[in-house]
């Protein structure tokens, strides 16, 4: 099987400019491509798995992926998929959050000379001149070509500034420099981003005439992976700090039955012959492939040693026999009683189950708090001390979440 047949059996293909040309390429290990990532956090999370683990797989098939940090877009925002307009940046903050993404990101792919290029669209877009940009790109588009692209429909309904109306240009100018300046001649990203990359090969084509080689591909990126990459409170980081290996494994350990084999095809690199006997799997086998799921994703983004510590830390939870110390745990010191106790409420915050005292009340009331394997009753319940030493206290929070306090 080819590398591009393989994308596409896993799922990972959903529109391209012209198949037959795109797929060669990839195949003979002559694309040099991009995938843009905004800025926004000084962490990817589970959303840009799909991107990370698809420019991995073609590095492998020796292609050359350069990662797109919108160091400049990010100074306006992307609208796509927004019904609000995203906050401004500093220059600072967009740095820091950069820093941070190239050492997610050397987990995946390679960096150095004829390998993987991180670059920053800042380096150009922040330089250009608005009057040579209207003329010399803006008359390449239509304002009612742009009106009706799906990017921006959202945002219509409540306004669309111009500011964020120049995405679209801003975006398609960097497939261009790329294009010219880094050999770029391919681009994925998300199905919400289909507009705008057809308008960076459209401006290639107008500019450097329609014999100029540039290549579109959309994937299930940002319909699947942002789905994958939210839950009820916020994203699933792959910064060890935000979100630790443990609560990760857990995370994929428990995706739905239906989700479990595609995320097995579309995000690890086992064969599709195992993935594919999977599908024969039924009752607690799934149980048995969301686990080998968790694991390998954990080896891929914290490695195999923190993988087989949340492993364990599953099994001791939710079998028994496992390893207790690598339960997620939390080491209170006296400082933080008060008359020698802690309210449950501030040990749930203190231990970052709940974000806020209020939060952590709701929880209690709702009954969906146990230490210990009993109920907490009422928010006002205490912990002293002694309780807390030794093996200390093990909290539980709904279902499936599991934290151990001690001092």
């Amino acid at each position: 099987m080819t590398c591009y047949e393989e994308l596409k059996a896993r799922g990972l293909i959903a529109q391209v400019t012209n198949e037959e040309e795109i797929s060669k390429m990839i195949n003979e290990g002559k694309a040099v491509f991009y995938i843009g990532f905004d800025p926004t956090a000084d962490s990817l999370h589970v959303g840009h798995f799909m991107a990370l683990c698809l420019m991995k797989r073609l590095q492998m098939a020796g292609n050359k992926p350069i990662a797109l940090i919108g160091g400049g877009t990010g100074m306006i925002g992307d609208p796509s998929g927004r019904t609000d307009m995203r906050s401004m940046m500093t220059v600072e903050t967009i740095q820091h959050n950069c820093d941070c993404f190239k050492k997610q990101m050397e987990r995946f792919i390679e960096f150095g000379e004829g390998k993987a290029r991180m670059i920053n669209n800042a380096d150009w877009l922040l330089k250009l001149n608005y009057v040579e940009v209207l003329r010399e790109v803006g008359a390449c588009f239509s304002v009612n070509n742009m009106l009706r692209a799906e990017c921006y429909k959202q945002r219509m309904e409540k306004g669309l500034s111009f500011l964020e109306f120049n995405y679209m240009i801003m975006q398609s100018y960097d497939f261009y420099y790329l294009f010219q300046h880094y050999g770029c001649n391919m681009q994925f990203g998300g199905d919400d981003q289909w507009s705008n990359m057809l308008g960076g090969t459209e401006l290639i084509r107008r500019k450097l005439g329609k014999d100029a080689h540039a290549m579109t591909i959309t994937l299930l990126l940002n319909s699947e992976g942002k789905k994958m990459g939210k839950t009820a409170k916020g994203a699933v980081w792959l910064d060890p700090n935000k979100t630790s290996p443990y609560e990760f494994y857990q995370y994929w350990r428990n995706v739905g039955d239906g989700d479990v084999l595609k995320c097995l095809r579309m995000l690890t690199f086992l064969p599709l012959e195992q993935i594919d006997e999977m599908d024969k799997w039924e009752g607690s086998q799934l149980n048995q492939a969301k686990e080998i799921l968790a694991y390998e994703l954990t080896a891929l983004v914290h490695g195999k040693e923190e993988a087989e510590k949340a492993q364990e830390a599953a099994k001791a939870l939710f079998v028994g026999g496992g390893d207790m110390s690598n339960v997620p745990a939390t080491t209170l010191t006296e400082a933080d009683l008060t008359e020698g106790a802690i309210g449950v409420l501030d040990l749930m915050v203190k231990c970052k189950l709940a974000p806020s005292k209020k939060e952590a009340r709701r929880l209690v009331e709702q009954g969906g708090v146990e230490v210990n394997g009993e109920k907490v009753a009422a928010p006002t319940v205490s912990y002293t001390q002694a309780d807390l030493s030794g093996d200390g206290l093990m909290l539980k929070k709904g279902k499936k979440v599991y934290h151990r306090a001690h001092m």
